[in-house]
């Protein structure tokens, strides 16, 4: 059984192709995922949709040995914490890069890939990771 499902995917359409969370109009902090109310702010906040940077840098970063379900195939890779260049942090995996280019302060640039294709018979799931850029 998969927790693949097409409604799901097209929910997610914005975040996971777009890279859109929001915005405060009041405070100016960007947000990703998208969030209902700004932690800063509370009720003077006003959140307005916004398309991430698609540039950043690595804070933090792991490298995986033990995948979950449908991602044995691709360990080791690297997960990391990227402070986009607007201010947000976004999770994602690090793609097409060298081991030793992965570090903290590395520069990181949006690149659009597969996500999943757990059932043979279902849809394929894409979305963002990130590579790191010279």
């Amino acid at each position: 059984m998969t927790n693949n499902s097409l409604p799901l995917m097209w929910r997610k359409f914005p975040e996971r192709y777009l890279l859109m969370g929001n915005k405060c109009t009041n405070c100016g902090t960007a947000f990703f995922p998208a969030r209902k109310m700004c932690p800063n702010c509370r009720r003077k906040g006003k959140l307005v949709d916004e398309g991430m940077s698609k540039e950043g840098e690595i804070i933090t970063f792991t490298e995986m040995f033990s995948a979950p379900y449908g991602f044995e195939l691709e360990t080791p890779y690297f997960i990391a914490i990227i402070k986009l260049n607007n201010g947000a942090k976004v999770l994602s995996q690090i793609v097409d890069s060298a081991h030793e280019k992965v570090k903290i302060g590395a520069k990181v640039q949006k690149v659009f890939r597969k996500i999943s294709d757990i059932d043979p018979e279902g849809p394929i799931a894409y979305g963002y990771k990130f590579k790191v850029v010279e």
